[in-house]
């Protein structure tokens, strides 16, 4: 019994090594960036960057659609162009309520904006499972 986890264990990480080394690094870059008061726009960037051209994101994808039955359809809602257009639009009010002096209040709406996004996927993942 224990030679066929350590075998499952090995071959889940060689196929995920690449994923499982880029998320040490991005840790251990960010950890570092703050131990040295690198400036957080800076480790932001280069943990985006980083994160595109290492496949990442795909990574955390996959696993997440690993999830019986739910992980398919949270993954499927997560890449609708409309729940990003959504967000998208929630930063971009969110800068201009700034600009304008609404700081205290953006506070309450990007909470809003969240709760939102969360029930439209749980709202999808219901309505696929019904």
């Amino acid at each position: 019994m224990k030679n066929k986890f350590f075998i499952k264990t090995s071959i889940f990480f060689r196929k995920n090594s690449a994923t499982i080394l880029s998320w040490i690094i991005i840790l251990v870059a960010i950890v570092i960036g703050l131990i040295f008061h690198i400036d957080k726009k800076i480790i932001t960037i280069l943990v985006l960057l980083f994160g595109i051209l290492g496949n990442v994101y795909l990574g955390i994808a996959s696993a997440i659609a690993l999830i019986p039955i739910f992980g398919p359809l949270i993954v499927k809602v997560l890449s609708l162009p409309i729940f990003w257009l959504i967000n998208a639009f929630g930063y971009y009010v969110s800068v201009l309520a700034i600009k304008k002096g609404y700081k205290k209040d953006i506070l309450n709406y990007r909470v809003i904006t969240i709760i939102f996004l969360v029930g439209f996927t749980l709202g999808f993942v219901i309505a696929r499972l019904i």
